[in-house]
């Protein structure tokens, strides 16, 4: 799974992409599908804190597979604002982060789940399309997951057709910025093997919600993750405080 990057020189896509790197294993295998389309000198990494619980281990998983893959040019910025809007078991911390519930209602009985954070990926695309414009990328990564998740609204296809008609009527005439989202419709243990195929770094990425140190295995994300390694037949190689049974 490691051995350093490699520099991707079968690109066939010459513009220049700025890909969102969270630190989690979507985003990571996202940059590394971006990579491979574009060519590694022609990607700049974009990673966004907000004020979630796991802000300082993301940050790290962030600069680890920067590092990996050598990446030249970096954007990193601090959204408090999450922290003040609350309302996210990510970013609030009277509101406690459900354990062994995977797919339970969210407040009032929602369908979605309470660690959806408020339109966030409005808010990292918006930088995301400044930050493009203003260095003249023509596409964007982000590794939003419709299909075997936690179903937050904002990792929905119809979102991201939406959005890519704001840019359009929100940009410069002359820019053209393409939003890319290339895991979206694969199940978490596709992405794996699809990370695995091209090479990614996925030890070095960080999924769980509420720990830093080792993951708690008990979060919506350490289950998905747990069984998205199984299903894909490979051990996770992330250190858990305790694992849950197959069945998830």
């Amino acid at each position: 799974m490691r051995g350093g990057a490699v520099e991707v020189v079968r690109g066939t896509d010459p513009r220049k992409a700025v890909a969102l790197l969270s630190g989690g294993m979507d985003s990571c295998v996202s940059v590394a599908i971006a990579r491979e389309r574009h060519g590694g000198s022609n990607i700049a990494l974009l990673h966004a804190s907000y004020g979630q619980r796991t802000e300082e281990r993301e940050r790290r998983a962030f600069d680890d597979i920067a590092n990996f893959y050598g990446a030249r040019e970096q954007l990193i910025v601090q959204l408090d604002h999450f922290r003040a809007i609350g309302g996210s078991a990510l970013t609030d911390k009277k509101i406690s982060v459900p354990e062994n519930e995977l797919g339970a209602p969210g407040p009032q009985g929602s369908a979605i789940p309470v660690t959806y954070v408020p339109f966030r990926n409005a808010h990292f695309l918006s930088v995301a399309v400044s930050w493009a414009e203003a260095i003249g990328a023509g596409a964007i990564y982000i590794g939003a997951v419709a299909e075997d998740s936690s179903g937050y609204p904002d990792c929905r296809p119809e979102y991201y057709r939406v959005f890519q008609e704001l840019i359009r009527v929100g940009t410069r005439p002359e820019t053209q910025i393409e939003i890319v989202t290339p895991v979206i419709t694969l199940k978490k243990c596709e992405i794996i093997q699809r990370g695995i195929e091209l090479g990614a770094p996925l030890d070095l990425t960080w999924s769980c919600y509420q720990n830093e140190d080792a993951a708690c295995g008990a979060c919506d994300s350490c289950r998905l993750r747990l069984r998205a390694f199984a299903e894909a037949g490979m051990p996770d190689p992330l250190p858990y405080r305790r694992t849950v049974s197959a069945g998830y």
